[in-house]
C-alpha cells in the first residue's frame, strides 16, 4: 500500500472514530458542563442547605436565608445546572452528615423528605429549569429518581 493511501485510510478511521464518539456521548448539550467546579462551585448552594435543613425538621426558615438561597441558584448562569447543583448540595449534605445508607438523615428529617424539599427549591425560589419532572416546571427531575 502506498503512502498516500496509508494516510487516508488513517484519515477515514480517525474520522470515523470521531463521529461515533462524538454521536456515542450522552454528555453533548447544555448540560455537559454541570459538574461541581465547572457549572456551579464545588460547594454548592450553602444557604439552600441551611434552608433545606430547617425546612426538613419543620422549622420557620428566617427571609434572610432564603434570600441568599434564592440569590445562590440564580447566580448558577446555566439553568440547565441548578438542579445538579441541588443534588451535589444533597450528596455532600448526607456524606457529611454520615447519612449514606440510612433513612434518616439527622433526628426529624428523613432522607426522602430532604431530597424532595432539596428538588423543589426551584420552585420556591420561582428560579426556571429546563427539565423538569412529572410535568412540573417547579421542581427537578431526580425528585421522582429512587435514590437522589
Amino acid at each position: 500500500m502506498s503512502m498516500k493511501t496509508m494516510s487516508w485510510v488513517l484519515l477515514l478511521c480517525m474520522l470515523v472514530g470521531t463521529t461515533m464518539a462524538v454521536a456515542g456521548s450522552d454528555n453533548s448539550g447544555p448540560w455537559m458542563w454541570c459538574k461541581p467546579g465547572m457549572g456551579f462551585p464545588v460547594y454548592a448552594l450553602p444557604r439552600c442547605r441551611a434552608m433545606v435543613k430547617l425546612q426538613c425538621v419543620g422549622s420557620q426558615v428566617p427571609e434572610a436565608v432564603l434570600r441568599d438561597c434564592c440569590q445562590q441558584l440564580a447566580d448558577i448562569d446555566n439553568d440547565w445546572c441548578r438542579c445538579g447543583a441541588l443534588s451535589s448540595m444533597l450528596r455532600t449534605m448526607y456524606a457529611e452528615l454520615g447519612a449514606s445508607g440510612r433513612t434518616e438523615v439527622f433526628p426529624g428529617c428523613r432522607k426522602e423528605a430532604m431530597k424532595l424539599t432539596a428538588a423543589s427549591v426551584p420552585g420556591v425560589c420561582k428560579v426556571p429549569i429546563p427539565n423538569p419532572t412529572a410535568g412540573r416546571t417547579d421542581v427537578c427531575y431526580w425528585a421522582m429518581y429512587p435514590d437522589a
